[in-house]
């Protein structure tokens, strides 16, 4: 075959990526799929799912949120413990929250607000590991993130969720330009680990909130008739038959089929096409980078996608407050660049699925990684140490929200101590809240799934939380 010849037959490797994915098209699921759509209920080779929940979206705020100074105030403690923010009452009597939350507050009744999180991990790079796989990280923050344990998403994929050509896990992680360091790209237990590469999010690197946001390429070229179109594929589609058993081919060959099935689906695209949103619609959610990551996340699952995460974006100040890590200026970060914006993106997508009456179906996570230290200023063993205004790293106790998908509105779940520097009462492990989240998805967490050297192991160790459901 010469090369002229591939060249006008076959589409390249990055124009194919580009035009189904945007960013980077890491794999799909080789199962079976069947059409979805908010009046079916989620399905699987042929199979309905036993789960309330058919999606989920996981609002990651990256960097860990200060328990006592966003969802479980502690107005008693001295100065010191407590902050300088006022408790706000909600619509649940008894439940207060803080000042910088008003919206939320007045949506509590469809929030399930788990103040007993825990685990011992105060690294940024393995601690979500343990949130979004429900494993505790395998090593080191050196250790290749094909070793991790695979997260909810790429679980999903592997046992074939979703509809149609559009990826069954999509991930949001924003870059700002000149922003801080991207050390979310980092962090370990964000994609398929050793499932492998084809069970990879579909990582969507662009600013929704910019008006040339796009993601990929969907339209074809002027001078790629249907006709050329069809020889690429069938051109390709031999060329992949004789690299059957390999691994990477294998992974290789489902994007492009992927591919090919995006750019004969113009209908399933629009989802990426935030300007089908009424303008009211967009600035209820914010027009700022989370608020639109936010909504691009509702359109994704409205149009079938399992499963969005969404990374709070790598803005703030360089060293000094990065993400929710904010060892200085935590007061004046929380007021300003984090609180409103969560406030107002998380209060709009509440509404937005209530609306759509697809709440009931779609479970909704809101967690960082770990909370932050009791008293301010305080440094701790493992941690980077803090400013007189910050705290710093502390997974003994934080606190995680949960909305829709069957989870009961209106409750706290597990308490702190008066410090909230520890549990006290119904400590919550990171497992937990995974097998949680799978037995809503109709996922059993203790069903096996098979490692990296083809041996049987149990998904998830964790226990479901029946009393919270």
């Amino acid at each position: 075959m010469s090369a002229q010849f591939a060249a006008d037959v076959l589409p390249g490797r990055r124009d194919l990526l580009r035009a189904a994915a945007g960013s980077v098209m890491l794999g799909y699921p080789s199962a079976g799929l069947l059409p979805q759509s908010f009046g079916e209920g989620l399905r699987v080779g042929g199979r309905a799912l036993p789960g309330r929940a058919k999606a989920c979206i996981i609002l990651f705020m990256w960097g860990g949120p200060a328990q006592q100074d966003t969802w479980d105030m502690k107005p008693e403690a001295p100065l010191e413990f407590r902050g300088e923010f006022e408790p706000i009452q909600t619509t649940i009597p008894g439940l207060q929250i803080c000042e910088h939350l008003p919206q939320l507050a007045a949506r509590a009744e469809r929030l399930c607000v788990i103040r007993s999180m825990t685990h011992d991990d105060v690294n940024h790079t393995t601690a979500p590991h343990w949130l979004l796989t429900g494993k505790k990280s395998p090593g080191a923050t050196s250790l290749p993130l094909d070793r991790d344990w695979p997260s909810i998403g790429s679980v999903i994929s592997q046992r074939g969720y979703g509809a149609g050509p559009l990826p069954p896990f999509v991930s949001m992680m924003p870059v700002v330009p000149d922003g801080a360091p991207r050390f979310v790209e980092e962090s370990h237990g964000q994609g398929a680990g050793w499932l492998g590469p084809i069970h990879n999010p579909l990582r969507i690197d662009e600013d929704a909130s910019k008006p040339d946001y796009r993601v990929g390429e969907f339209a074809l070229q002027q001078d790629l008739t249907a006709e050329r179109l069809r020889r690429r594929k069938q051109l390709n589609a031999a060329l992949q038959s004789s690299l059957v058993g390999e691994t990477a081919a294998a992974g290789l060959n489902e994007q492009y089929r992927r591919a090919f099935e995006l750019l004969s689906a113009p209908d399933v695209t629009a989802a990426f096409d935030l300007t089908q949103e009424a303008a009211a619609t967009r600035t209820r959610y914010g027009m700022n980078i989370h608020g639109q990551s936010v909504l691009q996340a509702r359109r994704l699952v409205e149009a079938g996608v399992p499963i969005v995460t969404v990374f709070w974006p790598n803005d703030g100040i360089t060293n000094v407050s990065v993400y929710w890590d904010t060892h200085s200026r935590n007061f004046i970060d929380l007021s300003t660049r984090l609180c409103p914006v969560t406030d107002q993106a998380f209060s709009a997508l509440l509404d937005d699925l209530q609306d759509r009456q697809m709440l009931d179906e779609t479970l909704v996570l809101w967690t960082g990684e770990m909370g932050r230290t009791p008293r301010v200023g305080q440094a701790v063993v493992g941690g980077a140490g803090a400013g007189r205004d910050g705290r710093d790293h502390w997974p003994s106790v934080f606190t995680s929200v949960l909305a829709g998908g069957g989870i009961p509105g209106g409750a706290v779940y597990g308490a702190s101590d008066r410090y909230a520097a520890e549990p006290a009462d119904s400590p919550v492990s990171p497992a937990d809240l995974v097998a949680t989240i799978y037995h809503q998805l109709g996922i059993d967490p203790r069903s096996l799934i098979h490692d990296r050297l083809g041996r049987p192991v149990s998904l998830c160790d964790g226990e479901v939380l029946h009393s919270l459901l």
